[in-house]
């Protein structure tokens, strides 16, 4: 967990840096495309829209490209056909990476990740080598000014699998099929959560202590998270906090 969450911080931080970035509106935009082509364009009745539409509010993209890159997946304006397809592979050191991503061009995007892995020490895989390894899940976040002791109460009565801290915040952890049942409940219970989506949590996690090796997963991961198809990276390492603090000055 302490692996993933710290990776979770570095794109959380570079994510502030870049929030501008046109290859962080695609991302948002390919989302909203698809959840709105595949459940349709009201929020109301597609939980996969909304909570996308509520991320990239979040993220800063203007209403007016949120309402195009609906339209687009409802069919108004000729949505292009991406296709969601993962990559799997290991990374310096043994450390598993799994990679969500969101591609008109197949090709492409294999063709650019294998490079990366290559580039970077690592080794792209099979579908199947890693992904045994991350139990995919619900994650709602909140900030840690709400009360834990309601919060934990109201999500175990609504079934959720965990409630912990991490850096600082809530995250409220529940099984994929519960997902929906869990946000759409702690918000009625009054609880606005910061984010709420589907993650892969990694079941071990491996030590890194070597900084050359550290580098070079933390260089991959983060080119990785730069392409434009590629939606979410997730990984199992763990560096210790003086190593962290020097790759990311």
């Amino acid at each position: 967990m302490s692996g993933h969450s710290k990776w979770a911080n570095i794109k959380n931080k570079k994510a502030k840096v870049d929030s501008q970035r046109a290859v962080v509106f695609q991302k948002y935009s390919r989302e909203l495309i698809v959840a709105s082509r595949l459940g349709g364009p009201d929020p109301a009745g597609n939980f996969r829209l909304r909570t996308a539409i509520e991320k990239a509010k979040a993220a800063g993209l203007p209403n007016d490209n949120i309402k195009r890159a609906i339209d687009k997946g409802a069919g108004a304006s000729g949505a292009e056909n991406y296709e969601e397809l993962t990559y799997e592979g290991y990374a310096a050191g043994g450390v598993a990476v799994f990679v969500e991503a969101m591609t008109d061009n197949r090709n492409r995007t294999a063709g650019d990740i294998r490079s990366y892995f290559t580039k970077f020490h690592g080794n792209l895989g099979e579908n199947g080598c890693v992904g045994w390894m991350f139990k995919q899940c619900g994650a709602i976040l909140f900030e840690n000014d709400v009360d834990f002791d309601k919060l934990f109460e109201a999500a175990i009565e609504l079934d959720a699998q965990d409630v912990v801290e991490e850096d600082e915040q809530y995250k409220v952890i529940t099984s994929v099929e519960n997902f929906q049942n869990v946000v759409e409940g702690l918000e009625k219970a009054g609880f606005k959560s910061v984010s709420a989506e589907l993650s892969r949590i990694p079941e071990n996690v491996i030590e890194i202590t070597d900084e050359e090796t550290a580098k070079w997963i933390v260089r991959l991961l983060e080119k990785l998270e730069e392409h434009d198809d590629v939606q979410n990276v997730y990984a199992n390492f763990d560096i210790p906090d003086e190593i962290m603090e020097k790759l990311e000055g």
